[in-house]
């Protein structure tokens, strides 16, 4: 049995993570939250205290830390005695917090890809550039390790996993489908961190196709998608980290993945790109300042956890994976419906934040009692989803199943 959780991170998604380890302190015990600016994790713990969402009496701490020093990682976690940690900061983080867990034997989780600051769009399979490297030292250490487990990565993987096993006897095609149907309100913005959404959409589009790496161009290959609840949604085949995975893991079957994007953002996208502002490459300034513009445009642009207030409407995020059941062939949507205002009235995020951040809480659970305890790193479809799917019915995030048999809760 593990307990005491360490948060790495103080965005929107950790402040989501937070308040769920918050409401499940009986199982998960004390909580810390760590980020370079210690403010921000009060704030979060204000925030826990405001709402109410402690459990139980337990502890909530709140650590300043440089997430890029895993020697500092390792050390926090020794003097906290934390044995989960779950990452929701930066993805260039990533590689230094997997090290101090490996040293300290502490389960790890992610709940994206790392990143290296001065490469975009990496070739694939993207994983094997980095933690897939670790493999061996995690099963060696009997280090837990589980990569990627928000919603998209994680839980449209652990969807794939549950569509595979329990609705088809082959599958040719898994089509993850992503669609944020709420309006914030702002001119423009970003849902998450402006310089990781702006830097998985300038870069190649990889998708599996027929056996091989497929590449397109951002925005180059769109349909309409007619959905649950937010009916029909024009969405475009992007590049995402799930893929990746799934592609390694389910060779035989297309693996794309969709995301909704509306015109005033294509636009918008388009010009920053066209003028050079989406570069992660320094630039000089007449006066002979040093600028990254991908920085400059992220620093001008909203805080994406100040939306929370004002959003409103609903995410759709679902698998479609098609194949064959009894000679037939067959198909499955597996998916979710998520709402902006509950989110927040709950948590004080928005819905995009809160798909992520329930996602590594029902997973700490699942550490805690052992039942993913792996001792290994795995990705999420490599693990039994149903123990991870009852969870998320339980604490926010409920699945539903659309086939030739209706729709449905997934486990009716």
């Amino acid at each position: 049995m593990k307990r005491n959780v360490l948060i790495i991170g103080a965005g929107g998604v950790a402040q989501v993570v937070a308040h769920k380890c918050a409401q499940n302190n009986d199982v998960l015990g004390d909580i810390h939250i760590a980020s370079r600016t210690s403010a921000k994790c009060d704030a979060i713990i204000d925030s826990i205290r405001e709402k109410s969402s402690l459990k139980t009496d337990g502890v909530l701490a709140a650590h300043a830390l440089d997430a890029m020093d895993s020697a500092a990682v390792a050390q926090l976690i020794r003097d906290t005695g934390v044995q989960i940690v779950i990452n929701v900061g930066s993805p260039f983080v990533n590689m230094t917090v997997l090290e101090a867990c490996i040293e300290t034997g502490t389960a790890y989780m992610d709940t994206a890809i790392h990143e290296d600051p001065t490469k975009i769009c990496e070739t694939p399979p993207w994983y094997g550039n980095y933690e897939w490297q670790r493999r061996d030292r995690c099963a060696k250490t009997g280090t837990t390790a589980i990569l990627g487990i928000g919603f998209d990565p994680g839980v449209v993987n652990a969807y794939a996993k549950l569509a595979i096993d329990d609705y088809l006897d082959e599958v040719t095609s898994i089509d993850i489908v992503d669609i944020n149907a709420g309006s914030h309100g702002r001119w423009f913005s970003t849902n998450f961190d402006p310089e990781i959404n702006f830097r998985e959409f300038t870069g190649t589009v990889y998708s599996w196709q027929n056996g091989n790496w497929q590449t397109n161009t951002m925005f180059e290959v769109g349909k309409t998608w007619d959905l649950p609840v937010v009916g029909q949604q024009k969405a475009y085949m992007t590049g995402h980290d799930e893929v990746h995975s799934l592609a390694t893991n389910y060779p035989q079957a297309d693996v794309r993945f969709w995301m909704g994007f509306g015109d005033h953002y294509i636009n918008v996208f388009t010009v920053l790109k066209n003028l050079g502002l989406l570069s992660e490459q320094p630039v000089k300034t007449a006066e002979g300042l040093e600028v990254i513009p991908l920085k400059v445009v992220k620093a001008v642009l909203p805080d994406p956890s100040s939306l929370a207030p004002d959003y409103t409407g609903k995410t759709c995020i679902g698998d479609l994976v098609k194949g064959t059941k009894d000679g037939k062939p067959t198909e499955v949507f597996v998916y979710n419906i998520a709402d902006h205002k509950d989110a927040y009235n709950e948590v004080g995020s928005q819905g995009i934040s809160y798909t992520a951040g329930v996602p590594p809480v029902a997973a700490a659970m699942l550490i805690a009692n052992g039942t993913w305890d792996t001792g290994t790193m795995v990705n999420v479809e490599e693990l039994d989803p149903k123990p991870f799917l009852t969870l998320l019915d339980q604490i926010g995030l409920p699945t539903r199943v659309k086939d030739a048999n209706g729709d449905r809760p997934w486990n009716a």
